[in-house]
């Protein structure tokens, strides 16, 4: 049983009903922000510890000015000079949010509304208590993200660990400012879901190619138990593949440049056509046909190339030619077979680092609408084993730069994607986690559908406005702490904890691949290597020069 540590002394109620404060002298500085404090208080017959949040602090009395005349004479031995007693020469008033008594059997904190009385004493949370009730999985059970430690105390003194079933359910969220370590977190996350205690099915969207060191877990001996090995699989983009009959008329718009409205219109009829006569199974070549089919003032007698005669159908052609036919990325019969990337126990990441940013908005589109597809059918016994559209399990995809796939100022084909799996997903065990650093230019109603956020230091004011826009479970105490994060701290509230916390993120098993180019290092190798070539030449001995071949006028050419 951890020693009780009196830290202060309840003076009243706070601004609002589920606050209150207390005079601490605090000489050691231990009251800091976000700390955990409680007092003790009769509730239905028990008397239960009540557990509250420290969200303020300020000095009510301190020195006076005159002590601090000589700076090379420190404030208290002038008061000890002066008979003053150096212990309560300062004090401090604390403002604390209550939390409440964690309910076993609730699972969650309940505010009993019972205030502390003045002159009640106040106690520094033990690390015993904070790490029984902050975290709703313990390190290492079925279901748990060890995440890293609580901020306010010793390194591993209180690990917090995140409820998989929380974030995996109700949607995730990563916010970060650049150079805050939210690839690095998404890594830690990523170890913790691939696990023996998890063995989850990942689909990871990567714009810049920054996760392919988890193929590293494959060999490390942490992940692995019994029979048990995580499986990490890269797609490069030259090996991603969409299948065109899988484009929906959307898709096809979106990926087309500068549509007229008759060649919207004409595409629409030609889409429609397609999807009747190939049953939804279609190629390049039987959509172009439809498109001249579809001509305006095109007869059945006529020659299947006289509709490329109207503007518009040949315009049409054109564009469509233009985006889809020599692409690497569409074609009439290969497709990322969903059974192959989303398989409990592997993780897939899907590199699009040389993709077009409106072809990567596609392939997510495609890729999310045919995995939500497939866990409704597979749910309503629609499909059965050894059908390709078969995902007897949940899936979690997490994707990078997700103000890239649903930006806040523009229509983007996979936004609306996004929406319905954010809304509806979680009845069918498909789950989302979004990370971005600039959640100003990110969709707010995306934002606010993820019920679990990780938020790193945030320093724009309008990224800082869209959280607390978005975010309803962190409080404004904890949201004015976003820009003095250091790297490697993060804010996490939301359905995976009990209450939000700040954490120290640990250190990752496998190696980190988001660091950004150092560019003066890079400036000084070049240099450097220059200089030895150079120095190589002056070196090495002479060496003739070499005839090539004669060009037809006769001339001798030298190197």
């Amino acid at each position: 049983m951890e020693q009780l540590q009196c830290v202060g002394t309840v003076k009243g109620p706070g601004e609002t009903p589920h606050e209150y404060t207390f005079i601490a002298p605090d000489p050691e500085r231990r009251v800091k922000h976000g700390e955990f404090v409680y007092y003790w208080a009769d509730v239905e017959g028990e008397t239960r510890q009540i557990l509250g949040r420290v969200t303020a602090r300020r000095s009510v009395q301190v020195f006076p000015d005159s002590f601090m005349a000589d700076p090379n004479v420190p404030p208290d031995q002038v008061a000890a000079l002066l008979g003053y007693e150096s212990d309560a020469s300062e004090l401090f008033e604390i403002t604390v949010a209550v939390l409440g008594y964690h309910s076993q059997r609730m699972k969650e904190f309940i505010n009993p509304r019972v205030p502390p009385a003045g002159g009640a004493s106040v106690f520094i949370a033990g690390n015993e208590l904070l790490s029984e009730v902050l975290s709703r999985r313990k390190r290492g059970q079925v279901g748990s993200a060890f995440l890293g430690s609580l901020l306010s105390r010793e390194p591993d003194a209180v690990p917090v660990a995140l409820d998989a079933y929380g974030f995996t359910s109700t949607h995730l969220a990563i916010i970060a400012g650049t150079g805050s370590g939210k690839s690095y977190l998404a890594g830690v996350l990523l170890e913790e879901m691939m696990m023996p205690y998890n063995r989850a099915s990942v689909v990871i969207l990567d714009p810049h190619g920054e996760y392919d060191t988890l193929q590293e877990m494959q060999n490390r001996p942490e992940f692995s138990q019994g029979n048990y090995r995580p499986k990490v699989r890269i797609l490069r983009p030259d090996t991603i593949r969409v299948r065109i009959d899988t484009l929906t008329l959307g898709d096809l718009r979106y990926l087309l440049p500068n549509l007229s409205e008759k060649m919207q219109y004409q595409l629409g009829r030609a889409y429609s056509f397609a999807m009747r006569s190939y049953r939804d199974k279609f190629t390049l070549e039987q959509l172009l046909y439809a498109v001249r089919q579809t001509a305006e003032g095109r007869h059945a007698e006529d020659d299947d190339s006289v509709g490329e005669d109207d503007p518009t159908t040949g315009g049409l052609i054109w564009r469509i030619n233009s985006a889809l036919k020599g692409s690497q990325i569409f074609n009439d019969h290969e497709n990322l077979e969903l059974h192959e990337l989303f398989r409990p126990g592997q993780c897939t990441v899907i590199q699009l680092n040389e993709v077009d940013r409106r072809e990567q908005q596609v392939i997510a589109a495609t890729l999310l609408r045919r995995i939500y597809a497939a866990r409704v059918e597979t749910d309503k016994k629609q499909v059965g084993p050894g059908d390709k559209s078969y995902i007897p399990y949940p899936v979690f995809c997490l994707i990078e730069e997700a103000h890239t796939f649903a930006p806040a100022s523009a229509d983007a084909v996979s936004t609306d994607v996004l929406k319905q799996i954010l809304s509806e997903g979680r009845k069918f065990g498909v789950s989302v986690g979004l990370i971005s650093q600039r959640p100003g230019k990110l969709d707010s109603d995306v934002l606010s559908q993820c019920m679990t956020q990780c938020i790193m230091r945030i320093v724009n004011p309008i990224d800082q406005n869209r959280i607390a826009e978005s975010v309803e479970s962190v409080g404004r105490d904890l949201l004015r702490e976003l820009p003095s994060l250091s790297k490697g701290q993060v804010v996490i509230s939301g359905a995976s904890v009990n209450t939000p916390v700040m954490v120290r993120v640990r250190t990752r098993i496998t190696s980190h691949g988001g660091q950004d180019a150092n560019a003066p290092e890079k400036w000084m190798q070049w240099f450097e290597e220059e200089q030895d070539l150079a120095e190589e030449r002056v070196t090495a001995p002479f060496a003739p020069r070499k005839e090539l071949p004669v060009e037809p006028d006769g001339d001798m050419l030298w190197a």
